[in-house]
């Protein structure tokens, strides 16, 4: 294939697309909302033709292509809600993340990480096919893995995200425990307790223990918003404090002494994993050690003595 024959898809494919576009965007074509229908019944519109009225909102960088296609994603996102496809699972590992997100939302930006995957697919057989090398099974296997490599990194990076965020609320929960310990035992409320911390501290922990407050602020009994707390997180030893609280809380039981019992428990748990690791390094490092260094140690201790086999003495 030349390179004006390349030139000449790429051109018939972007005028194809943007004439898409256009029919898409027609009134006809796309179907107003329940919310849009109503709208100017529900708000002063002012006797002023649209043409001369400003566009509302933040201007965008491309114009009215962007427009354009922040309109399509967004119907593609209404689109793909109709599936919900493990919408619950997803919600609770967003908010282990701390995400303030949808599952719709992550799904649609996985939709655009496999489309991103596609794109650079599209891009390279265009390129090779202009270089005359193209090939029609690697373009193919390219079409199928690129895509799901994008949605299955979106997801995957999450999944690290969880873990990297329940690794700092464990290392800052003893802290932050024997704070509250400290501020119960000098006389403060729970409430108090909490807000104390939250004034003095900052971190995964500490935003989790301001949802609370803010919370309990807003008319949230304290018990149930402790218990929103564990269900966000869903880490053991933080629900085991939560529940500690609970229980303190409602039979009356010293809360200091709750709240240090728990802040050391974590510490040993802290140390237990730290030895439990070092166990699995411990035997790691038998890898390099027989396969490495062991031969060499075997090859110079007897090549002396081959050497000297061979050359008979």
């Amino acid at each position: 294939m030349s390179t004006i024959a390349a030139l000449a898809i790429v051109a018939g494919g972007i005028l194809g697309a943007g004439l898409w576009l256009v029919l898409v965007r027609l009134p006809f074509m796309r179907r107003p909302s329940f919310a849009e229908r109503i709208e100017p019944q529900l708000r002063f519109v002012a006797p002023q033709s649209r043409l001369l009225r400003d566009i509302d909102g933040p201007q965008v960088l491309f114009g009215p292509l962007e427009r354009i296609l922040r309109a399509l994603i967004a119907d593609a996102i209404r689109w793909l809600g109709r599936f919900d496809i493990g919408a619950a699972a997803l919600a609770v590992r967003l908010r282990q993340a701390g995400r303030n997100q949808t599952p719709l939302d992550f799904r649609a930006r996985q939709v655009l990480w496999a489309a991103a995957g596609l794109g650079l697919v599209v891009a390279s057989v265009v390129l090779s096919a202009a270089t005359g090398s193209f090939n029609l099974s690697l373009a193919l296997f390219g079409a199928i893995v690129l895509p799901g490599a994008g949605f299955v990194a979106k997801d995957y990076f999450l999944t690290v995200r969880i873990k990297h965020r329940q690794r700092r609320i464990l290392a800052e929960f003893p802290s932050l425990a024997e704070l509250m310990a400290l501020a119960v035992g000098a006389g403060e409320s729970a409430t108090g307790a909490l807000e104390r911390v939250c004034r003095s501290s900052h971190g995964e922990l500490s935003g989790e223990f301001k949802i609370v407050l803010a919370q309990t602020r807003s008319g949230i009994p304290l018990i149930q918003a402790l218990t929103g707390l564990s269900e966000r997180t869903r880490i053991i030893p933080l629900v085991r404090f939560v529940d500690g609280i609970i229980v303190a809380v409602e039979r009356g039981t010293p809360l200091a002494d709750v709240l240090r019992a728990q802040a050391q428990d974590v510490r040993d748990t802290a140390k237990r994993e730290l030895m439990e690791s070092a166990g699995r390094k411990e035997i790691g490092m038998m890898v390099p050690l027989v396969f490495g260094v062991l031969p060499l140690t075997i090859i110079f201790a007897v090549f002396p003595g081959l050497a000297l086999l061979q050359f008979g003495f």
